[in-house]
């Protein structure tokens, strides 16, 4: 099973996009599950059902973030910086967009986008695939 299967496969066990994500990368950071876990537990449905950026985005930024680490701040801000506009550049192309409400199709920063969104499944017939395309492009990223 590769990432994104891993990261989608707990994303139907009942945690968020990035909460998904953040655990089956951050571990090669030295970050637990469970740290992953609570860290990542505010971002889903775009950043606390905002509808705002994507769970699975967010999560590539954090580990991006991690994997940036260099002894002098300011170049590790510049790889991390370059890398998380890659990540936003590849998950826009395949997507159009990294705002969740778009992407799910219901503004689940609402009550009614939110019962729209659980009603018909979005969750778990949409994410997945954002799931698996952000740990995808993730790998690329770390890769190069």
């Amino acid at each position: 099973m590769n990432n994104g299967e891993r990261a989608a496969e707990l994303l139907n066990s009942g945690l968020n996009c990035c909460q998904s994500v953040l655990i089956v990368f951050g571990e090669s950071y030295g970050l637990s599950p469970e740290m992953a876990k609570r860290v990542a537990r505010a971002f889903g449905g775009g950043m606390g059902h905002l509808g705002k950026t994507c769970g699975a985005v967010t999560a590539g930024m954090m580990v991006l973030g991690l994997a940036s680490d260099r002894e002098d701040e300011a170049e590790a801000k510049k790889v991390s910086y370059s890398r998380v506009q890659e990540l936003f550049k590849h998950f826009e192309a395949l997507h159009g967009t990294t705002d969740c409400r778009i992407l799910l199709g219901a503004d689940v920063s609402t009550e009614d986008g939110y019962k729209q969104a659980k009603e018909n499944e979005l969750f778990s017939k949409v994410c997945p695939a954002f799931v698996k395309d952000a740990a995808a492009i993730l790998e690329k990223l770390l890769a190069s």
